[in-house]
């Protein structure tokens, strides 16, 4: 498969491509800067330059020509403001997903977080908030749209811990970590075998089934 990663130098997109890659399938990632290609190429994925803050459309239906499937796995970052959040963690997702209508891409995959809300409060912090209102929008868009055969993922607090490959995906799990190498296998999971989870909004955590059995018992 021909799969399109927004977001691709970031750390999960990163395991993510080399996974696929190993797999036999053409990973692409979706990169703002030069310099940033090389890490993918080493990782066997093809770089594509497209800035999805700038990018239109028409733009993003012409990368996704002849895709087989969608991740969204790009984020403003830690220590952007919170008008970032909106044009990232929204704006870019909801951007992704007009292109792969308009490119005829079904299979959409979104990297969400656990807590996202549309309607979230600041809290204790106004960007978190803002990022949290962000994110839950982006998931409220693509769910809306009949035309892609969407999973909106939500793992819990992400670490770089080596992956364990044992986790737990369910409507609900409860507060938990998990390393973001083992976020990148289910979501190649998730591509490998889509049917189960299309059309589903989950969470994710460590726990103790296997990647593959997770997916296919959520």
């Amino acid at each position: 498969m021909r799969i399109v990663i927004a977001g691709g130098h970031g750390q999960i997109a990163l395991h993510l491509e080399r996974l696929l890659a190993e797999r036999g399938d053409r990973p692409v990632g979706l990169i703002r800067r030069p310099e940033q290609a090389a890490d993918l190429r080493e990782r066997g994925a093809e770089p594509v330059l497209l800035d999805l803050e700038t990018a239109d459309r028409g733009q993003v239906a012409q990368v996704l020509a002849g895709a087989d499937a969608v991740v969204f796995a790009a984020g403003a970052g830690a220590g952007s403001g919170a008008e970032r959040k909106d044009t990232v963690d929204r704006g870019a997702a909801v951007l992704l997903a007009d292109g792969a209508e308009q490119a005829g891409v079904r299979r959409y995959v979104m990297l969400s977080s656990m807590g996202a809300d549309a309607r979230a409060g600041d809290g204790a912090d106004p960007v978190f908030g803002a990022y949290l209102r962000a994110k839950g929008a982006a998931d409220d868009d693509l769910r809306a749209r009949p035309g892609l055969d969407w999973t909106v993922l939500r793992p819990g607090r992400l670490t770089d811990d080596a992956p364990t490959g044992l986790v737990r995906l369910a409507d609900s799990t409860g507060r938990g970590a998990v390393p973001r190498a083992d976020v990148a296998a289910v979501i190649a999971a998730l591509l490998a075998d889509p049917a189960p989870l299309v059309g589903r909004t989950v969470e994710l955590v460590s726990g103790q089934s296997a990647v593959a059995q997770a997916v296919a018992t959520a």
